[in-house]
């Protein structure tokens, strides 16, 4: 277990974290630090638990904000992977008849072609 000291309003913490998790426990101490500055400079000195719960709740609102915002995309993603399978669907029937209508003329272009040339007729 690794251990890594972080600064949260002007104090310090020793705290421990998994091996090489030691700048992310770091960089996310700073980001929590700088909601505490923010706060404070918004209300002044209101002592460091009221500090961190509204520290807290900010984080959260946040968060609830991001998750919303996923499964939004989330339902986007949904919806256009729906399009593309149908889009392809589509590409693959429209291929087929596009197949069988070009087999089809080329039949009565053989057909034709044997006509003008005076062949009698192929069945075979």
């Amino acid at each position: 277990m690794a251990q890594v000291t972080v600064t949260i309003d002007g104090k310090s913490y020793r705290m421990a974290c998994d091996e090489g998790q030691e700048e992310h426990l770091v960089n996310l101490a700073q980001r929590f630090d700088r909601y505490i500055t923010h706060l404070k400079d918004s209300f002044g000195e209101i002592g460091d638990h009221r500090l961190a719960v509204m520290a807290g709740i900010m984080v959260m609102d946040e968060l609830t904000e991001l998750q919303k915002r996923v499964r939004g995309m989330e339902g986007e993603i949904s919806t256009l992977r729906r399009t593309r399978d149908e889009a392809l669907s589509k590409a693959d029937r429209s291929d087929s008849a596009v197949t069988g209508a070009l087999g089809d003329l080329a039949v009565r272009m053989e057909t034709l072609a044997d006509k003008l040339a005076g062949k009698p007729k192929n069945d075979a």
